[in-house]
């Protein structure tokens, strides 16, 4: 059996970017591949800003009046400053109430929180009145400089970044109405097996629903794939010879889950060795030791074809072990493993297998790794209970306390 490491390096070795881009609007470029870097036009925050409401002034001017003594320097208000509006220089001996998010006037050096001034109202109503400080200044006190954020001129985003919520709040802060990412892969669905019923539809007997075909779907969406859904195709192997040559009419990518096995009714292999090319690999992993790749070759080219197990848990881990990376390639994606996090055990695993396993297991409220009881590739409730999976090397047994390599769902969706 191949390794996992092996088996990833020889998948990735063949895919590359697909090199099709298209401009979305910023807010709607979740979860998809920055294609060009986003560079900064501007300094972000263009200018000097409060960062409280309070009083903007001068270091300096409230350390002269301390010095002479009394309960609290008092400065006279000389003007307001709401966000928004553009102040005049302060002056000398003054102070200006300021709001959070305006522009600092030139001359104050610090702004002193509301919570330690006391506004002294001017009884006649003829000015603004005084502040008396009551808490300590420092020069540049909850002061936003100019740029301390973003420079102009400052790659803001790299090209291959995958964008999140945050990464796109960062391009709206930077003026980016829109954003250059990469173009969604084509990915043809189906599955395999006279078995399968769609959820729905009464079952017969000896027949199941299939599952596989709304997980492989859902994750596909989450990669930001555009998804032809080919439905079940039937055990023959015209019928699967025919459903490949559909499916690379327009995909970049066919992912079938069962009939990737050298049974007489998996009939995927001898199909695409008459439409392409296949290697079926035997992955030193559990679940999921099956797993097929390859290509159809059409008058328009290459398209690549994945098969997963059809067990529906083996099918759902290797998607996320392999078809995954396989996806984040094919837009030009810089990182294409998923972080692993080291928590400790809460379980005992007696059970060494000479394959590396990936254990679903949930998160407790104590920091700690939970582990689902039945581990069977067919219990899909496994994977819906978990937060992620447990990446075990082969060989190995599980005491309380030992630290494990996590993969969190969060991650891998």
């Amino acid at each position: 059996m191949m390794p996992m490491e092996e088996a990833l390096e020889r998948l990735l070795s063949q895919v590359s970017a697909l090199g099709r881009t298209e401009s979305v609007t910023t807010p709607l470029a979740r979860g998809r591949v920055l294609a060009q870097d986003l560079v900064s036009p501007l300094d972000v925050p263009p200018y000097d800003n409060s960062a409280m409401d309070g009083y903007a002034m001068r270091a300096a001017d409230v350390a002269e009046l301390a010095a002479q003594g009394g309960e609290g320097a008092v400065l006279p208000v000389s003007q307001r400053v709401p966000a928004g509006s553009v102040p005049v220089a302060l002056q000398p001996g003054t102070a200006a109430r300021i709001f959070t998010g305006a522009t600092v006037p030139a001359g104050a050096d610090a702004v002193l929180m509301q919570e330690q001034c006391e506004a002294i109202a001017d009884p006649a109503g003829a000015s603004l009145g005084q502040v008396r400080i009551r808490g300590a200044l420092t020069p540049g006190l909850h002061i936003r400089r100019r740029g301390e954020d973003l420079r102009v001129g400052q790659t803001v985003l790299s090209a291959g970044s995958r964008l999140n919520a945050a990464s796109l709040g960062l391009a709206a802060t930077a003026g980016a109405a829109a954003l250059t990412v990469a173009a969604r892969p084509r990915v043809a669905l189906f599955s395999t097996g006279d078995e399968l019923v769609l959820p729905g539809q009464p079952l017969g007997p000896g027949q199941i629903y299939n599952s596989n075909r709304t997980t492989l779907h859902a994750l596909l969406l989450a990669m930001g794939c555009e998804v032809r859904d080919l439905g079940i195709v039937p055990d023959t192997l015209d019928a699967t010879r025919a459903a490949l040559r559909d499916a690379a009419k327009d995909a970049d990518l066919i992912l079938s889950s069962g009939g990737v096995s050298v049974g007489e009714e998996d009939h995927l292999k001898p199909a695409l060795e008459r439409e392409g090319r296949l290697d079926l690999w035997q992955i030193a992993i559990k679940p999921g030791k099956p797993l097929a790749f390859g290509e159809v070759t059409s008058v328009g080219g290459r398209t690549w074809f994945m098969g997963l197990p059809g067990n529906p848990v083996s099918s759902f881990v290797t998607f996320l072990l392999f078809v995954r990376p396989v996806l984040l390639r094919m837009q030009g994606a810089t990182q294409l493993a998923p972080r692993g996090f080291q928590l400790p055990a809460e379980f005992t695993w007696t059970k060494a297998d000479k394959r590396r396993e990936f254990l679903r297991a949930k998160l407790s409220d104590a920091g700690g790794l939970q582990l689902f009881g039945n581990q069977s590739s067919g219990v899909m409730s496994s994977a819906a209970w978990a937060d992620g999976l447990i990446d075990l090397p082969p060989g190995s047994t599980v005491e309380p306390g030992q630290l494990l390599r996590f993969l969190s769902f969060n991650d891998l969706f």
